[in-house]
């Protein structure tokens, strides 16, 4: 046999050699995801996210429905904003060219909302989310007003128990995302009713979310809401479920939790990171952030319903984004976190950290169609109870967008309740007290549809009261009552005051240059102009909730001979009714019941 010559041995040994590169090429090709060879070690993936939704599906009535920004001169001004049309439409032009991106939400996507969803249990509210594409969300405690069954059934879908199917011929199908409550357990088995946690993956990229509500959920909502369930410390929480990710393999992650802070500006583009990091923002969330596991590389909240994207750094002194955005879908947050294909991990140093910046969701924007429909579809099984006429007024009367402590829609509340339950058969009550955070929104002169300028429509009472908490009238001591006006200023309340809208006829002075429970004047507090006696017994009237206690007022709960009455959407509905007509219409109250001393 022949030798082969030098040269074809040679070519037949480079032949053979690129074959092998080619190979391992094709193997190193199929183990690399794409875009690690296209965008190398890093690749940005969005977070875009919102809170305290509420069912405001339509575009929010009065101050509700604007977001102050921040003018470069210095000065601010209003900025219609919100409503899912705009919301959807906002989140979808947000993703274009990003291909991974996420959208989560830091609870409170349902309870106390509007008539046209709250009328059906919030399930148009499920429908929209499941539209928009959330990929997930904690729980707040207003998932928590009709109870834990109610929560599963938005999760799991399901006919109302009660009310059944609400469509003819369709079965609500639940969430497509998952609802995550990760300190929330079964009190007697220690078992958690949801998820505590996701994983998103997408070309190799794996993100944890944890997702959970405040600790103090059972002060907050009534006693049945959270019957039978423990809520566990957020840090605590957070901690433990961060280390049972890390130990699976997933080291990227982002926890929504349903607590907050409160900026020292309402801008939504203000800036909390001046004068230094995390400098212009207080609250519970600053702890929390400050203690939570440097394993966790940003955190979503809500509850206060203000709008801020801060650096606070972890306690390993890394920088971590704080973000919330405001409410009522007025506004969504947009972050970068980078993350590191080698350590799979999200890049966090001086130089290179999440950046997240708070976006208005604008009215000037096309409306997402799809949404649209959406509206319309419910808004005509709604119309019946709805559109009818149960008042008038002469302005807007400003309940949440008051940034008074006492509210005009607040004595108009008040009034209403002292007024339901003053006859001797409803109670007896000679003092009412309204819970400044179940006023959920104001009522405006301007027509929300066709009824008409300056007329109070059923549903938008509802907005304002959508509860429907039983009322209940009590007897309290001066001493007691006292005690409950302190609890103002005091106690949990003190470092963000709760101020109680008060009914006609009591009266008293706040001094806000004092301290904690002295800033109320103990003997500035009368009734129809009589110094209360410590010692006198008074009939108590307030809803439910804060009669139980919520809110931080235990003085309330100690009250004896308890009364039920009705609901306080009829309360408010029955005085709307008695005290206004087209032909005189009522008039925002002067709200100078509470002395200010500042």
């Amino acid at each position: 046999m022949h030798a082969t010559p030098p040269r074809k041995r040679l070519a037949r040994r480079l032949t053979a050699t690129a074959a092998a590169l080619a190979a391992t090429a094709g193997v190193l090709a199929t183990a690399a995801p794409a875009d690690a060879r296209t965008h190398g070690r890093t690749v940005d993936v969005q977070l875009l996210s919102f809170n305290d939704l509420h069912g405001n599906l339509e575009p929010p009535q009065g101050s509700s429905g604007t977001v102050t920004e921040a003018q470069p001169d210095g000065t601010t001004k209003a900025v219609p904003a919100g409503g899912v049309e705009f919301l959807a439409n906002s989140l979808r032009t947000a993703r274009k060219g990003h291909e991974y991106s996420i959208t989560a939400a830091a609870g409170d996507m349902v309870g106390a909302s509007p008539l046209m969803t709250g009328l059906f249990h919030d399930e148009p509210t499920i429908e929209a989310l499941n539209k928009i594409k959330l990929d997930a969300t904690s729980v707040g405690n207003h998932e928590f007003d009709e109870g834990r069954a109610e929560l599963l059934r938005m999760q799991k879908g399901g006919c109302h128990p009660k009310e059944g199917c609400f469509e003819k011929g369709k079965t609500f199908q639940g969430a497509d995302f998952p609802y995550l409550a990760a300190n929330v357990t079964d009190e007697k088995t220690g078992k958690q009713i949801l998820k505590p946690y996701t994983v998103w993956k997408h070309k190799g990229v794996k993100i944890g979310i944890i997702g959970l509500t405040l600790e103090g959920t059972p002060d907050v909502v009534t006693a049945e809401g959270v019957k039978g369930l423990k809520f566990a410390d957020e840090v605590e929480t957070i901690n433990k479920y961060a280390k049972e990710l890390d130990r699976q393999g997933v080291k990227a992650i982002v926890t929504l939790v349903h607590e907050g802070g409160m900026p020292a500006s309402g801008a939504y583009n203000y800036d909390c990171d001046t004068p230094g990091v995390g400098a212009g923002i207080s609250g519970a969330i600053v702890e929390i952030a400050k203690k939570v596991t440097p394993k966790v590389d940003a955190l979503v909240t809500g509850h206060t319903h203000q709008a801020y994207a801060c650096t606070i750094p972890d306690p390993s002194g890394a920088p971590r984004t704080v973000t919330s955005a405001a409410s009522f879908g007025r506004v969504f947050t947009d972050t970068t976190l980078t993350y590191d294909r080698r350590t799979k991990d999200i890049v966090r140093t001086a130089v290179k950290s999440p950046r997240a910046k708070n976006h208005v969701v604008d009215r000037t924007q096309p409306k997402a169609a799809d949404m649209t429909k959406l509206i319309d579809r419910w808004k005509a099984l709604a119309a019946p109870v709805a559109n009818k006429p149960v008042g008038y007024i002469t302005a807007d009367v400003n309940g949440r967008g008051s940034e008074a402590y006492e509210k005009p829609l607040g004595d108009v509340l008040a009034d209403a309740q002292l007024e339901a339950m003053a006859p001797a058969d409803k109670g007896g009550a000679q003092i009412a007290f309204m819970n400044p955070g179940g006023i959920r929104s104001d009522l405006a002169f301007k027509a929300s549809g066709g009824e008409g300028d300056g007329v109070v429509t059923y549903g938008e009472a509802f907005t304002v009261q959508p509860f429907t908490n039983m009322m209940q009238t009590k007897d309290l001591t001066g001493a007691q009552v006292i005690a409950a006006l302190q609890q103002q200023v005091s106690g949990p309340n003190t470092d963000q005051p709760k101020i109680l809208q008060i009914s006609k006829g009591l009266t008293y002075t706040l001094d806000m240059t004092k301290k904690g429970a002295d800033r109320v004047v103990a003997s500035s507090v009368k009734l129809n102009g009589t110094a209360l006696d410590p010692a006198k017994t008074y009939r108590v009237t307030g809803n439910e909730f804060l009669m139980g206690g919520g809110d931080g007022f235990p003085a309330f709960k100690e009250g004896t001979n308890k009364r039920v009455g009705g609901s306080d959407l009829d309360a408010f509905n029955a005085y709307l009714t008695a005290h206004s007509s087209k032909a005189a219409p009522l008039a925002p109250p002067a709200a100078d019941r509470i002395a200010i001393v500042k």
